[in-house]
């Protein structure tokens, strides 16, 4: 992908997903503004991408705010003369169950990822509209809202939220020629390296090991590098045409989300349904349709 003379803004790009974002941009050419809350964190990023031939910014600040949000836009602004591209990655856990989550847990996820990717996207398509030259908008989704995750609430409701906003701004950006789409990655960060189920695949990779088949294809597990190609295709010219999407990537999968659909419908004969009819109904017609919750892994090989 040639991303010469773009100019990108990446959240949470200190570390992780988001610093392998920000340098596959960087190395397809784009100039990148690394956004973290750690000073230090972001000036090694920077230094890495511009040691390696790419061009980066830090801009640090914690995305939420509106202010925190223009910040970042006036920064790629005032260091590169425009914005073509945001990728909304930063994000915070604070896991625990319903009944022990507190307002400040369930606020401060809310706050960072979903606010954070509502504020960021206001900002920028602002300039973008104003710019009228198109430009690319990419959210940063999760299994999680896809499908829950225990003990989740915070992020499962923001997750799903961005991907929720994500369809409704492809719509209403489609005009202007600004593309609108979500990923939902799944790699080894310090966002997955608590999961039980990845831990000895984490471990591998921060042991330099390969990971196994089974890893990278069934469970869709890999490096964070392995998810950047998506976030690069996505920005780039190649992808003018996809907009509104949710698609997943991780270790050698490739997949598309689909959206929420129906997938029984049965009609009344003119009354509408009362309870009992819906309990008569329920056994025959809807029982075997019923989904699963949460990601339904399989078993690693023996």
């Amino acid at each position: 992908m040639d991303l010469s003379d773009k100019v990108a803004i990446v959240t949470g790009s200190g570390r992780g997903l988001g610093l392998a974002y920000a340098t596959e941009l960087a190395r397809s050419g784009a100039a990148v503004v690394v956004n973290d809350v750690d000073a230090e964190v972001a000036a090694a990023a920077v230094a890495a991408i511009t040691d390696a031939g790419g061009t980066a910014v830090a801009e640090v600040v914690p995305v939420g705010t509106s202010e925190a949000a223009q910040a970042l836009i006036d920064r790629a602004v005032e260091e590169f003369g425009r914005l073509d591209i945001l990728v909304n990655n930063a994000g915070i856990l604070r896991d625990t169950t319903l009944w022990k989550m507190t307002d400040e847990q369930f606020d401060a996820v809310i706050t960072t990822h979903l606010r954070g990717t509502f504020t960021c996207t206001r900002a920028a398509v602002i300039r973008m509209r104003e710019q009228g030259e198109g430009g690319r908008i990419i959210c940063v989704g999760s299994p999680t809202g896809q499908v829950g995750n225990f003990g989740q609430t915070n992020y499962a409701a923001a997750k799903a939220g961005i991907v929720g906003m994500v369809r409704t701004w492809a719509m209403e950006l489609a005009r202007a020629q600004i593309t609108v789409n979500a990923i939902v990655p799944i790699a080894a960060t310090g966002m997955t390296e608590t999961v039980p189920f990845f831990k000895p695949y984490v471990e591998a990779l921060q042991a330099g090991e390969e990971l196994p088949p089974f890893a990278r294809r069934e469970l869709g597990f890999g490096s964070p590098q392995d998810a950047a190609g998506l976030v690069a295709f996505l920005a780039s010219d190649a992808a003018a045409g996809i907009s509104g999407q949710a698609m997943g990537i991780g270790g050698d999968r490739l997949a598309m989300w689909s959206h929420p659909a129906e997938v029984v419908v049965e009609f009344a004969d003119g009354t509408g349904w009362s309870a009992d009819a819906i309990a008569d109904a329920w056994p025959q017609r809807f029982a075997g349709s019923q989904q699963t919750v949460g990601q339904q892994l399989p078993e690693p090989p023996k």
